[in-house]
């Protein structure tokens, strides 16, 4: 007898012959199965679809569609749970097993069934079927975990965005992107001013409700296409995918404004904070890869910060070239113009000229 979980396995019977039907579900009932009948491969197919059995029953010589062809079906069906089928007919041929077997069938029995046999490929059936299901939810779980070790290994905690390793990923694959297209793309450096204070004045905790608030604000002003990224400290990066560089400006200008307006909150208080932003925008001769792109963004906030804060400066202009200049009076960028490859990486500072220090980003 099937023990209390075999109990309420499901098994349909297929077979045009009630007689059949009849004598099977007679036996298997009486081993304490639940059964469910049809008399041609048609409605079983419907019946499957509708409420997948545990287990099928099949009889090979059918009216409308045989059995090997609805083994065939039932198997190409991706939606179907894994069903273990087997097929009854009175052909005993190798020829007809080896049809039935390569249309998906899993066992085979031929009639006169002896119910001995029947009843112990049942179970092995149904043993198969629960190690299958077993191993998928085992998969799952593994699939389910691995996928939270890749969430919670590309995202920064506190703020829920990107972290620095995962936007530089992206900024890789989206640069790529458009420079294989040739479209544009723009990058934007953000820190909020004077961070130091709050957190020196109003304690960690206070710091970290800013920082929230800050990224929430960036992603409400950010399209679903762009990408945004927690870059260190204070600081944000957001990347605008097919973005040029006096649209980015405006973005960040809105953003600044949003900021500027923003009642920051904490348990105890609330503040008012600003920040300072730097855009930067591909294509441009003096970006000629990804770090470039990212370094002329860092560079031009320095600018910001260095200049007054709580404003946009952009990369290239009038204001951004005054405040980069070299101890000769040219452009520090100059070089860069003929040779961007020649950069520093992400973070580094120009070594002469202004000296944007990490003063101004206080």
């Amino acid at each position: 007898m099937p023990d209390d979980q075999v109990r309420v396995t499901r098994i349909l019977i297929v077979d045009d012959h009630e007689d059949n039907v009849d004598l099977l579900r007679t036996r298997l009932e009486a081993w304490g199965y639940a059964t469910e009948s049809a008399a041609d491969g048609d409605i079983a197919l419907k019946m499957v679809e509708k409420n997948p059995p545990d287990l099928i029953l099949l009889d090979v010589m059918m009216p409308t569609i045989d059995g090997t062809e609805v083994a065939r079906r039932i198997k190409e069906n991706k939606s179907l749970p894994f069903i273990p089928i087997i097929m009854q007919t009175a052909l005993d041929a190798p020829e007809h097993k080896v049809a039935g077997l390569g249309a998906g069938a899993d066992d085979y029995i031929t009639k006169p069934i002896e119910f001995a046999e029947l009843g112990a490929r049942v179970k092995s059936m149904l043993r198969i079927k629960r190690l299958q299901e077993e191993l998928e939810l085992k998969t799952s779980e593994l699939a389910d975990a691995n996928r939270q070790l890749l969430r919670v290994s590309q995202t920064d905690a506190l703020t829920g965005l990107a972290n620095r390793r995962h936007i530089e990923q992206r900024l890789n694959e989206m640069f790529d992107h458009s420079a294989r297209l040739g479209e544009p793309l723009s990058c934007v450096m953000c820190d909020i001013d004077k961070f130091k204070i709050v957190n020196d004045t109003y304690g960690h905790q206070a710091g970290d409700a800013v920082l929230r608030q800050f990224a929430q604000i960036l992603k409400n002003e950010a399209r679903e296409i762009d990408r945004i990224g927690r870059y260190g400290g204070e600081e944000f990066l957001l990347l605008l995918s097919g973005t040029v560089l006096d649209a980015a400006v405006t973005f960040a200008e809105r953003v600044r404004k949003a900021v500027e307006e923003h009642t920051f909150t904490f348990d105890g208080g609330s503040l008012k904070r600003t920040a300072s932003f730097g855009v930067s925008g591909w294509p441009h001769p003096a970006i000629m890869h990804c770090e470039t792109l990212v370094k002329m963004a860092d560079d031009a906030l320095y600018v910001a910060k260095e200049t007054g804060r709580n404003k946009v400066v952009r990369f290239a202009s009038d204001e951004f070239t005054a405040h980069t200049k070299s101890d000769d009076g040219s452009p520090a960028d100059a070089d860069v113009t003929h040779s961007a490859i020649a950069q520093p990486r992400w973070g580094d500072r120009p070594s002469g000229g202004s000296d944007i220090g990490a003063a101004a980003r206080a």
